[in-house]
């Protein structure tokens, strides 16, 4: 019984370890204070997808807008940094 127990045993833990593992792998977005510390990391700030452009507004009209840096195209990134997003076109903190 008690060796059927033990067999019992190491077998749920080889089946959970593996799991748990990959559950601790499970990397989160940064949330940053700022878009100056965001941009010492990310100097083009952070996209929420490939499509995403950067755009300013002239005259109650948003308009196309140069970029000095490529942004970082993460969605769970810019989801955490969704507030830094100041002209809402889809870039946290661009430049």
């Amino acid at each position: 019984m008690r060796r059927t127990l033990a067999a019992l045993t190491l077998v749920v833990g080889l089946v959970v370890a593996p799991a748990a593992a990959a559950e601790a792998q499970v990397h989160t977005a940064k949330s940053f204070a700022n878009c100056t510390a965001l941009n010492k990391t990310y100097p083009g700030g952070v996209a929420k997808n490939a499509t995403a452009r950067n755009t300013k507004t002239v005259g109650g009209k948003k308009v196309a807008a140069k970029s000095s840096y490529k942004p970082k195209v993460s969605a769970s990134l810019y989801a955490a940094n969704k507030s830094k997003d100041r002209d809402k076109d889809g870039i946290a903190c661009e430049r």
